[in-house]
């Protein structure tokens, strides 16, 4: 990599003077992109390595019931849950809008479809109004936050008054025997449980927006610099309210999901909810700062935190040995990517300052 600083080309290419040519520096910083796309390959691809070494060692350890094909399919379907509500969190931290009421919405969404199937309506109605329950929620948190409100107090806020509002559809009660969805639920396609192949769907249409479509690019855009986004002329509030709105869907969707697998819509918001998503999106490197993030990481963030709980359930192991060693993890994939993001910044400044050495004498 060369550079040459404007103003200076004229000498650059005019014959150098008789005499000895002088050293470089000994202090110069040498250029190393090898390094650098080292590091980046450890910070974009290492929840991956970190995922398949996982897989490696509980076959080996949990020997031979952890590496069926059937105990494959558990995982598979114990993670699409937590991926679905991560997917939402992971879109809404991408754009700059993170929502925490998630829980709240995902029962509220629950109760007015669990409440029209009890009550006579088709199928299709219940799932449609949970889903535009979802939207409703995302649009008045974005356009609540966008009057200069803290987006973290109106979603909190948003939590407790969905959360009211689920337990007063539902008059205080579960409301069971909802089997009408087990299409989406228990049903298996191909021996594949409906939620894996909904998670599948809900991760390759985010994937796809987010990365080939302009509104998908926009969005992430929005929430690394939203000054800038709206110095180019771009409506960048338009975008905030987009991200609680993809956020508050996906979380509809997870508790439509939820009330598919458990066959009852239950009106309390449940925090487990927030929290392990909030693990995988963390595991997964996407950034809390905005703009920066990958829906497929997140995925793979969510089966990890399933793997985990797998393997240590196979071996008879407590429970809260799972969660200790997701937190250990979790504090390991925020300190390694605080210093790959310090060692690459550091480096391309060293490259940077080279090449101007380079190209000045």
């Amino acid at each position: 990599m060369s550079m040459t600083i404007p103003g200076e080309a004229n000498e650059a290419v005019a014959p150098a003077p008789a005499g000895p040519t002088a050293p470089a520096s000994p202090s110069q910083p040498p250029s190393d992109p090898a390094g650098i796309r080292a590091l980046i390959f450890v910070r974009d691809r290492g929840i991956f390595v970190l995922w398949v070494t996982l897989l490696i060692g509980f076959s080996i350890w949990a020997n031979p019931y952890f590496g069926s094909v059937n105990n494959a399919i558990l995982i598979a379907n114990a993670a699409a849950l937590t991926a679905i509500f991560a997917a939402g969190v992971a879109v809404g931290i991408i754009c700059g809008a993170l929502d925490l009421s998630i829980p709240g919405t995902a029962a509220v969404a629950a109760c007015v479809c669990g409440w029209l199937l009890t009550h006579g309506h088709p199928v299709w109605m219940g799932l449609v109004a949970g889903m535009v329950v979802g939207v409703v929620v995302g649009v008045l948190n974005g356009l609540i936050s966008l009057r200069g409100f803290n987006p973290i107090v109106v979603t909190i806020a948003m939590l407790s008054i969905t959360t009211a509002a689920a337990s007063l559809i539902a008059g205080g009660y579960t409301i069971p025997g909802l089997t009408d969805l087990s299409f989406m639920g228990t049903q298996r396609y191909v021996g594949v449980p409906a939620p894996v192949w909904i998670a599948g769907a809900v991760f390759l249409v985010g994937t796809v927006f987010l990365t080939r479509t302009r509104d998908g690019i926009r969005l992430m855009a929005v929430g690394g610099n939203p000054e800038a986004v709206r110095r180019s002329g771009i409506h960048s509030d338009r975008y905030k309210v987009l991200g609680f709105v993809v956020s508050a869907s996906c979380a509809a969707l997870g508790g439509l999901v939820t009330t598919a697998v458990v066959t009852e819509a239950n009106p309390a918001a449940s925090p487990g909810i927030i929290f392990t998503a909030l693990t995988a999106v963390a595991l997964a490197g996407v950034s809390l700062a905005g703009g920066r993030g990958s829906l497929p990481r997140v995925l793979v963030g969510a089966l990890i935190l399933a793997t985990i709980s797998n393997g240590l359930t196979i071996k008879g192991i407590d429970p809260f040995w799972g969660t200790g060693v997701t937190g250990v993890l979790l504090l390991a994939s925020l300190g390694l990517e605080k210093w790959i993001s310090t060692a690459v910044s550091n480096r391309l400044v060293s490259t940077a300052q080279a090449s101007v050495h380079t190209g000045t004498r």
